[in-house]
């Protein structure tokens, strides 16, 4: 062999997988290709960030990565009827105040699915995007303490997207940020902070929904017209951990919804804000949770019917001394019910009132807390159902408690990530 061709041949081995590991260029693939193209990109590995600015359909097969190397926003879409499937999307900068992320779309009629997204700060951004479709993706965050990593998807000033059959591990949040008329359903998150957050927005569905294993649940802020409903909320982490939380909202619907295993199921922070818009609590499982639903004041104007409480340490408590009497109560389910259903009508014959005894101290005096479930707290609270020292306060009266369950059983439902012991249909 020449020694010149042998040198040629050696030096040639020596880059080809340095070309490979640095990957193809994709941006000029993108600028080269017409408006309303399709680029059916070959497995392998492409050079981001990237930016789409035309109605385009980018395909991976499943077996296209691109990778951002680390800097900003992996791929970008500032275009109307874009298309993005079927890649997988790493490697995005580290900067919270850029929204360094996998990918950030804003325009209309675009459409994400079939992706994985790793390794990413934020995984899909929504800023100002109207009618888009998420739909089937894989997202995850970087290897940061929770709080330090990026939102999983965030939708913010943005209107009629729909956020479909996501799957989120590890990351931080879902969270949609003065937003109106957007759908969250059948989307599976375990191991964030909060499954989702709803901040000064109106008029979101989230329907169907697996939270599982996070920080906190469902919580809304100044949010209103809300639809919650058949989601299950499990397994929350925190100590403090919400199900499913209103502040300051008005007309949300929270129906269907299984919350189990949780501090507090539902908690109603001066909700609602308007009175004149009720919130409608109804046909919900809060089973197994330290509190079934915690009022922080004695503020009414919700609607509370059909739901069940099934073995929870409280079903009701109020902070501040208040009482829950101000909402009204119907046909509810309460395990811890004393009474006779004689018709057999279904209904109890004599109304459920719930007092507050010595059982409810800690939640005036956080510093007992501690104590919770103790024979020093059960002894304290049998002696005050004994023999009262002071009149105990009525907190809840419901004049039609249901006198039957129903025909729930302790399983999961096929396909739903595991809830331990406690997976109530």
């Amino acid at each position: 062999m020449p020694r010149r061709f042998a040198q040629c041949l050696s030096l040639y081995c020596l880059l080809l997988p340095l070309s490979l590991a640095a990957g193809t260029p994709l941006q000029p693939l993108i600028d080269a290709a017409r408006p309303g193209a399709t680029l059916q990109l070959p497995a392998g590995r492409y050079d981001g960030p990237v930016l789409i600015d035309k109605p385009l359909t980018i395909d991976g097969g499943g077996q296209a990565i691109i990778d951002g190397g680390g800097q900003g926003t992996v791929v970008t879409i500032e275009a109307d009827g874009a298309r993005l499937s079927n890649l997988r999307i790493t490697g995005s900068g580290d900067r919270h105040n850029e929204l360094d992320a996998g990918i950030r779309v804003s325009g209309r009629f675009n459409v994400i699915k079939d992706n994985s997204v790793d390794d990413v700060l934020f995984g899909i951004v929504l800023h100002q995007s109207e009618h888009g479709i998420v739909r089937r993706n894989r997202i995850g965050s970087k290897p940061h303490e929770v709080a330090q990593r990026g939102d999983a998807i965030r939708i913010w000033y943005s209107s009629g997207n729909q956020v479909l059959q996501n799957r989120v591990e590890d990351a931080r949040d879902l969270i949609v940020l003065d937003s109106h008329d957007n759908s969250l359903s059948d989307n599976t998150v375990t191991g964030g902070r909060y499954s989702l957050h709803v901040v000064n927005s109106r008029d979101i569905r989230i329907s169907d929904n697996r939270f599982v294993g996070n920080e906190a649940g469902i919580f809304a802020l100044k949010a209103n017209g809300l639809v919650i409903e058949d989601n299950l909320v499990a397994e929350i982490r925190d100590v403090t951990g919400v199900g499913i939380g209103l502040k300051e909202s008005s007309n949300a619907v929270i129906e269907g919804n299984r919350i189990l295993n949780v501090t507090i199921g539902i908690a109603l922070d001066l909700s609602p804000e308007d009175e004149t818009q009720p919130n409608r609590v109804r046909d919900n499982l809060l089973a197994y949770n330290a509190v079934g639903i915690r009022f922080l004041s004695d503020r009414g104007g919700n609607r509370l019917s059909g739901n069940r409480f099934h073995d929870n340490y409280i079903p009701v408590a109020v902070r501040n001394g208040g009482g829950a009497m101000k909402n009204r109560w119907q046909g509810n389910f309460w395990s811890d019910y004393a009474g006779f259903d004689r018709d057999r009508d279904g209904t109890g014959d004599t109304p459920y009132r719930l007092y507050a005894f010595a059982d409810q101290l800690w939640l005036d005096y956080p510093s007992t807390q501690f104590f919770i479930a103790t024979p020093t707290f059960s002894l304290l609270d049998f002696l005050e159902r004994l023999a009262p020292f002071t009149e105990p306060r009525l907190l809840v009266r419901d004049d039609t408690p249901r006198f039957q369950r129903g025909d729930e059983r302790l399983v999961e439902r096929p396909g739903e990530p595991g809830v331990g012991a406690c997976g109530l249909c």
